[in-house]
């Protein structure tokens, strides 16, 4: 296929909106109905995203990190505990750790798939540990199976960080169904955005409730504003019915969106086998990736990065090792699968915009060497 067929470069990540016809007079609706702030479209928009996720306790944020440090508070790591991550996630992971006064231990990677490795886990467990953060990197869901395993030994509960696997799956539930907390990120490159957003799930009233208190100053917005006694330090992370609006809008069309990256992801799965120079990831037993990004691990990364770029074909390794960043350099630690995951991975374009003639063009590109 000739390069000419593509007008511009076919791009790593790319926000996806609804129809203007449909989305528009939806939102005009809402801005001009004189309440835009939190509200009756919040709750419908939490409603509408429980029965898509299977998962009555949904609650709405401002953002996926805004969900991260509530899943934290609830999980009751305060100063001076300990909360086992992952250096291979995008760093509002990890950032929002240190926003509690925690201190990260790292655990090493699955170099099969950039991972959280449960066995890593194992040996970091500390009688400070508080709590385990997951992420499922790309798309791609952790060994949750194993995960709970540790989860019960040790009586520590896991976070999932899911901002990358809206849509995954693991043994036949949607990721947001395994864990006492799972959140999801609505900002713009993800599968579904909302402009900026996030949503948090957990598994019982009592967190349910409490989380509603958090994110919005401890103030019970069930009864009147004299009535209340803030029991409990809350934040200002609550959704508007703005970007609640778009949300609902969104879900309308969400399942053909994630199955074009899950089409694209399989195509690629089967396309790029026993290619020189190419590893691709194993996926658990069970697991369904959703591919927000299709990460595999290539030899010569950066003759790589560059020949795809001249072929117009956008490549990234997307996010730095979070435990390279200075304001981590005190829980630096030998991890020698996250060394060499880290040295290897790359991500090539898999969204909805990655079309039939595209992505047969990416791996023609891959397929002629570097």
């Amino acid at each position: 296929m000739n390069m000419k067929y593509f007008k511009d470069m076919i791009p790593l990540v790319r926000p996806n909106l609804p129809p203007k016809e449909v989305l528009l007079p939806e939102l005009e609706k809402i801005i001009y109905s004189g309440y835009i702030t939190e509200g009756e479209k919040v709750k419908e928009f939490e409603k509408q995203f429980s029965m898509y996720i299977g998962n009555k306790f949904a609650v709405s944020t401002n953002s996926g990190t805004a969900s991260l440090h509530l899943a934290l508070i609830l999980s009751g790591v305060n100063h001076n505990d300990e909360v086992i991550s992952t250096p291979i996630t995008a760093e509002p992971t990890n950032v929002v750790v240190l926003q509690t006064g925690a201190k990260i231990v790292w655990a090493d990677v699955d170099y099969n798939t950039g991972n959280i490795s449960p066995e890593s886990i194992r040996k970091k467990i500390t009688n400070k540990t508080k709590a385990i953060m997951v992420v499922h990197y790309a798309g791609i869901p952790a060994n949750i199976t194993r995960l709970q395993e540790i989860s019960e030994v040790y009586s520590i509960p896991i976070i999932e960080d899911a901002a990358h696997a809206f849509g995954a799956r693991y043994k036949n539930k949607k990721i947001g169904n395994h864990s006492p907390y799972v959140i999801f990120s609505f900002q713009a490159i993800k599968h579904m955005t909302t402009v900026d957003g996030g949503m948090l799930t957990v598994e019982n009233i009592t967190d349910y409730e409490k989380a509603r208190l958090i994110r919005w100053f401890g103030i019970d917005k069930k009864i009147s504003r004299d009535k209340n006694d803030i029991r409990v330090i809350g934040y200002k992370y609550h959704m508007n019915n703005i970007n609640a609006t778009v949300g609902i809008v969104q879900l309308q069309f969400i399942e053909k969106v994630i199955s074009k990256y899950i089409s694209n992801g399989k195509y690629y799965d089967n396309a790029l086998k026993n290619i020189s120079g190419v590893e691709l990831c194993n996926y658990y037993k069970g697991s369904e990736p959703s591919y927000w990004l299709y990460t595999m691990k290539v030899d010569s990364r950066k003759e790589f990065i560059k020949k795809l770029d001249e072929f117009g074909i956008q490549t990234s390794v997307m996010h730095k090792r979070n435990d390279l960043h200075s304001i981590f350099s005190t829980s630096k630690t030998h991890l020698p699968n996250v060394d060499k995951f880290y040295s290897k991975m790359i991500h090539i374009p898999c969204g909805w915009w990655v079309g039939p003639q595209e992505r047969e063009y990416i791996v023609d590109v891959i397929k002629k060497g570097w």
